[in-house]
């Protein structure tokens, strides 16, 4: 009887272990090296690291999940989201109480020295598009069980990768069909202007790229002038500037003030990619009314204006809240919106 009371015991032990694990996600992490980023002037790491969740009873089935690829703020660590703040759980919970079906999500490493990529194509920075779809996706479709079409894969990003998100959803409808950004920036014009933001004598008097990175404002928008004004013969900053000091003074270089806002605000290029916008299946942004830089909510407001003006499907909500991000990149808003709002957002929209 005794040897009988510990078989059972034992037996039950395995059930609930078995049971626990089949609740509960995974966590993979898995790097690619890609020759899309290998030619960058700025020291890009061409070998990327991912971190991929996979949901509850997937090592125990044969079924193929949507994917959700998380761009996440390039300011932090890109998996600070699982390693410090644990969101995995949040995931498990939303599977858990049915807010949405079981999904693959994946977040990606995108940022440089400076900070974001911006998610374009550069001489100088890399080519991130390229990186993105054509080394990533497939990377993920070949190695796990993805249902992989475009009613199946959607984008969600945050600040800078909110911005990313978009950008993908406007030049890559054959790839993803339903996007979600919290808090995107470089949306449009803000209430300052964008000349006053970098120190130019810092710009001018730089032998260096660390010269630049010293500086908060001028080390973000050298990466800016680099994705959108890329000169690879303009050592040791590589880009063309849209403007100089002048005795002193800056002076705008209205050429390539143009040039830098038709490819870089969100806005400007809503003309341009409308029909690609309309072909997604959901698209939605939001941004907290209490920012403390007030030029991220003046432009997130105009981009929904723009959205209308050229009949673009979309969600826009402002919340009444401020941008608390720490130091991991977290906010602390974010576990709620995640699971009130991102989540059902995919989950309503995508095909599972």
């Amino acid at each position: 009887m005794t040897r009988l009371r510990a078989l059972v015991i034992a037996l039950f032990a395995a059930l609930l272990s078995v049971h626990a694990s089949s609740q509960t996600g995974t966590l993979i992490n898995r790097e690619i090296h890609s020759d899309n980023l290998t030619h960058n002037l700025i020291g890009v790491e061409p070998t990327r690291k991912l971190t991929i969740y996979l949901p509850p009873g997937y090592a125990d089935s044969r079924q193929r999940y949507p994917v959700i690829y998380y761009l996440p703020n390039p300011l932090g660590d890109f998996d600070a989201t699982f390693t410090q703040q644990h969101t995995e759980q949040l995931f498990d919970y939303a599977i858990a109480t049915d807010r949405i079906g079981k999904f693959i999500l994946v977040s990606v490493d995108m940022s440089t020295p400076f900070g974001p990529t911006w998610y374009i194509n550069s001489p100088i920075t890399g080519n991130w598009d390229d990186f993105f779809i054509h080394d990533v996706i497939p990377y993920i479709d070949a190695n796990f069980r993805t249902l992989a079409t475009r009613n199946s894969r959607g984008i969600f990003g945050n600040f800078f990768g909110g911005y990313g998100a978009i950008r993908f959803g406007m030049v890559h409808p054959e790839m993803f069909s339903v996007i979600y950004a919290t808090h995107p920036v470089g949306t449009g014009s803000g209430v300052q202007q964008m000349v006053s933001r970098p120190n130019w004598t810092i710009i001018a008097n730089a032998k260096s790229l660390n010269d630049v990175k010293r500086d908060g404002f001028s080390g973000l928008f050298t990466g800016i002038f680099q994705a959108f004004l890329p000169d690879a013969n303009n050592a040791p900053l590589f880009f063309d500037p849209p403007a100089h000091l002048v005795n002193g003074r800056v002076v705008i270089d209205a050429t390539q003030m143009a040039r830098l806002r038709e490819n870089w605000f969100l806005d400007n290029l809503v003309a341009k990619y409308a029909d690609n916008l309309k072909k997604l299946r959901g698209l939605k942004y939001d941004w907290p009314r209490n920012d403390n830089i007030y030029d991220h909510v003046y432009g997130a407001q105009a981009l929904t204006l723009k959205f209308n003006e050229f009949g673009v499907p979309h969600e826009a909500e402002e919340f009444n809240g401020t941008w608390d991000e720490d130091s991991t990149g977290h906010t602390k808003y974010a576990d709620n919106r995640v699971y009130n709002e991102v989540l059902p957002f995919f989950g309503a929209r995508l095909d599972f």
